[in-house]
């Protein structure tokens, strides 16, 4: 479990693809505080920490993963971010992310406001009805607040510290992101699948 408040970033030093899986080798300023098999939240993906050598650490994606995030494209040089697992002694800042991303958005603007930025992106329509006015969203890991909503489009605005601390700050048009809806709407929504008669 995650708050989606970016601690680092890291960078992708190496990719190894084994049959359908795809092993990673970051370097952060975190690689030292890591332990083995330990959860690490990667542009909003949970992965489990398999080795760690000076400062890197390793990861990998089964096909799974690969198929319904970003992580595919990942290639050496991309910058990621990175958070720790959630402690329940201290604040929680962002909102409860569980690192399972729902689906991949694409950036389709990005707009400079003199100070700060905002952030366009289009993602699948099916998933119109977890996203509310104003609500939390998680974007390649990071806790943001959506605006403008559609049933296909919603745009975050991004102040300086974030944009400088995460790669937001190399996020372009046309770049993929990876996107995991609120948990407690995901909730809601099942349970008004289900037609039950108790639904909110």
């Amino acid at each position: 479990m995650f708050t989606g408040i970016i601690e680092k970033t890291g960078t992708i030093k190496t990719v190894i693809s084994t049959g359908s899986n795809k092993s990673f080798w970051i370097s952060s300023p975190l690689a030292q505080s890591l332990k083995i098999d330990q959860s690490l939240s990667h542009n909003g993906v949970c992965l489990t920490i398999e080795e760690i050598k000076d400062d890197q650490h390793r990861v990998t994606a089964i096909e799974e993963t690969l198929l319904k995030t970003s992580l595919s494209i990942w290639q050496n040089e991309t910058v990621i971010n990175l958070e720790r697992s959630l402690q329940f002694n201290g604040r929680l800042d962002g909102h409860l992310v569980q690192g399972h991303v729902d689906c991949i958005a694409t950036c389709i603007e990005v707009v400079e406001k003199a100070g700060s930025w905002e952030f366009l992106f289009s993602f699948p329509e099916k998933f119109a009805a977890f996203i509310i006015e104003k609500g939390s969203v998680t974007v390649n890991g990071i806790s943001l607040t959506c605006f403008n909503i559609t049933d296909t489009q919603f745009t975050v605005a991004i102040i300086p510290y974030t944009f400088e601390n995460t790669n937001m700050n190399c996020l372009k048009k046309g770049d993929m992101v990876n996107i995991e809806w609120d948990m407690v709407g995901k909730y809601v929504q099942r349970k008004l699948n289900l037609n039950d008669p108790g639904a909110l």
